[in-house]
């Protein structure tokens, strides 16, 4: 948004960060994504086509060598027999909680340690986070693959092998698929077998996961599954799908991804607007056959019912409609970004902030739940802002050529190749 005032205030904070000691044990995955993922994103935009925002070159210098020390303070987590890392760690004593990885917590480090080792020469970082993904990219055993591209989502960082064979586009599993298709973005030459997972992928999706609901044919969404048994519920956090099959059908060239693509946005548009609150619930469902009696005349009108109705300021809906908007060109998804921005900020706004809620089905949210994330300015406010912005060189490519990559918190990364550092 280019607020320089504001800019200046982060990087002089930054510096005096001591990414070597905390209190408590952290997430490798969700420190990757938002510190590490954050930095690298200012450093490649202060040295880049916002340089004239810093007004002390020093501390944009200083993202890079802080994303070094908080790599290295990480790197620890990825010293297991496998290569595999864990995701739970304690910096005090260089220990991890023992319990299994997942599909998403390892599959969602590579964007970003990649771009680091672009950034600093330094090829180390790309390789422990290859490590990890290559087990994800040949998974064993077979029959933790239920369908080609499709996997279960625990993972023994002793062995490398998945424990299960459940998953979907939902939480625990969704940014390891998001990431296949944006490697491939973020540099063609070097990640085609990424690509080549993510399309078979999509393509078992179409294939075996697309689901309507009985009452309302016209709304499609995908299913989970446990093995081969499809499970007809869903998720907020499952809604970039729409977003990331579009992305990859402009991509790839394949229109039929992104027709796809626009049918699941549509799909968790509906979930926003068949609630009190006009915001969709964190979880829902569309089993026919186990439709709560409180839940009938809401089903057999929006062709889904609540399992979880709350909304932790999430933005995977909207972010959807940021894709969408990208590659069509249809003003209805600004105004369905709008929408929902106009009724997230009418809900969840409270004392200085925002608070997730408890249910987005009863009058004014249910209640207040008293917790603010991060990714609510990462990306709400983000994908809430570019959908209404003016063109530019870090918007999504209307026409599949992209100057930029979105992490998974939405931090934009240049493409390899894009100038700067090592490369």
């Amino acid at each position: 948004m280019q607020q320089k005032d504001i800019v200046n205030q982060i990087i002089e904070y930054i510096p005096t960060i001591n990414y070597h000691t905390t209190p408590s044990s952290v997430s490798l995955f969700e420190t990757t994504i938002r510190y590490l993922g954050g930095m690298i994103s200012g450093y490649d935009f202060l040295t880049g086509p916002l340089a004239d925002l810093a007004e002390n070159k020093t501390n944009v210098d200083a993202l890079l060598k802080q994303s070094i020390n908080l790599a290295n303070a990480l790197s620890f987590a990825f010293e297991t027999p496998s290569g595999v890392p864990y995701n739970n760690i304690d910096f005090s004593t260089r220990g991890n909680d023992g319990s299994n990885n997942g599909l998403a917590t390892v599959g969602t480090l590579v964007l970003e340690w990649v771009r680091l080792a672009d950034l600093t020469g330094n090829k180390t970082y790309g390789e422990l986070a290859e490590k990890g993904e290559s087990y994800l990219l040949n998974p064993e055993p077979a029959s933790t693959e239920p369908w080609p591209g499709l996997l279960g989502m625990g993972i023994d960082p002793k062995t490398g092998q998945f424990t299960d064979a459940s998953g979907g586009w939902v939480g625990g599993a969704d940014s390891f698929y998001e990431y296949l298709i944006k490697m491939y973005v973020y540099d063609p030459a070097r990640y085609q077998e990424y690509r080549d997972r993510w399309v078979l992928a999509v393509d078992s999706s179409i294939k075996h996961l697309a689901s309507s609901p009985a009452p309302r044919p016209d709304i499609t969404w995908l299913a989970a599954y446990n093995g081969q048994r499809i499970e007809k519920v869903s998720q907020h956090l499952a809604c970039f799908d729409g977003g990331n099959f579009i992305l990859g059908g402009q991509v790839l060239g394949v229109q039929s991804y992104v027709d796809f693509g626009l049918a699941l946005t549509n799909g968790c548009h509906e979930t926003y607007i068949s609630t009190a609150t006009r915001i969709g619930p964190e979880i829902f469902a569309w089993d026919d056959g186990n439709v709560p009696d409180s839940q009938k005349d809401f089903f057999n009108k929006t062709g889904f019912y609540i399992e979880n109705g709350g909304y932790q300021l999430r933005p995977e809906v909207i972010e959807s409609y940021y894709y969408a908007y990208r590659a069509t060109g249809d003003t209805k998804y600004q105004e369905w970004a709008w929408d929902a921005f106009k009724a997230i900020n009418a809900t969840t706004r409270v004392g200085s902030g925002f608070s997730s809620i408890s249910n987005v089905n009863a009058k004014n949210g249910g209640s207040f739940t008293d917790f603010q994330e991060s990714f609510w300015f990462a990306e709400v406010l983000k994908y809430s802002y570019l959908i209404q912005a003016p063109d530019a060189e870090w918007q999504v490519g209307k026409d599949g050529k992209n100057a930029w990559v979105f992490n998974t918190e939405a931090h934009p990364f240049k493409v390899f190749g894009g100038g700067g550092g090592a490369e």
